[in-house]
């Protein structure tokens, strides 16, 4: 039985391989319940990878994923989003040939515990007024911020415990990214338990409590964000960044 104080996410002491690659080196990572988790790397340093062990669709090779106390580990991705974890993917992937309502409703899963809202097409309409606008357009015709919005209300539509997000200010012009980490910061403040990826590492402080920077597959930071801005994290050593 899942314990009430457990983590919303666990990765313990995780190995992940693609063929002969060792692409994670025993990561562990621990999302605690209403909190987000920024999850910082350069390109290649196995931030999707530890997403794609989470969801499912990569099998470690050693270590254990939990949810809420409950283990998932080398289960097929719709019997972990039946446990509550969503992802919104690198790329948003929506389904360009379905209109913007299809993409949403086929997504639609009933949480599995009482939730004080649940998310449906109207409550996902009013987060992103823009697709209630367009919910009968072609999603492949949408701006990219209209498909982002479109791959989070798809993710939402869920009714996910944890919610995982791959890069989502990719690609995106300024104005935009603020307004999708303004959705960010709402869905937090609901206390959805979310996990970041991002480049940006300016945006993930912004909002993140907690953060783990991955460098060649291995955890080399871990704290409170405010507690690392304030010991002044070297960056430039860990991302790259000047």
């Amino acid at each position: 039985m899942a314990s009430e104080t457990a983590a919303a996410l666990a990765l313990d002491e995780v190995d992940a391989f693609y063929g002969d690659s060792h692409v994670l080196h025993r990561v562990s990572l621990h999302l605690r319940p209403g909190r987000l988790l920024g999850l910082l790397g350069r390109n290649g340093a196995g931030k999707s990878t530890a997403l794609s062990v989470t969801v499912g669709w990569l099998a470690p090779r050693h270590g254990t994923v939990t949810v809420f106390g409950s283990p998932v580990t080398g289960r097929s991705p719709e019997a972990i989003a039946a446990h509550g974890v969503a992802l919104v993917p690198q790329g948003r992937r929506v389904f360009r040939s379905l209109t913007v309502r299809e993409n949403l409703a086929v997504a639609g899963r009933a949480p599995e515990d009482a939730m004080p809202r649940p998310w449906t097409l109207d409550t996902v309409f009013a987060l992103f007024p823009r697709l209630r606008e367009r919910q009968k357009q072609i999603a492949g015709s949408l701006s990219g911020g209209e498909q982002q919005m479109l791959a989070i209300g798809r993710a939402l539509m869920a009714n996910p415990r944890v919610l995982l997000m791959d890069e989502p200010s990719e690609g995106l012009a300024p104005q935009i990214v603020a307004e999708v980490m303004a959705t960010i910061r709402r869905l937090k403040a609901q206390g959805l338990s979310i996990v970041l990826v991002e480049q940006n590492a300016k945006l993930v402080f912004e909002v993140a409590d907690d953060i783990v920077i991955l460098n060649s597959g291995h955890v080399v930071v871990e704290g409170p964000a405010e507690a690392l801005q304030a010991s002044g994290v070297d960056l430039r050593q860990h991302l790259g960044i000047y």
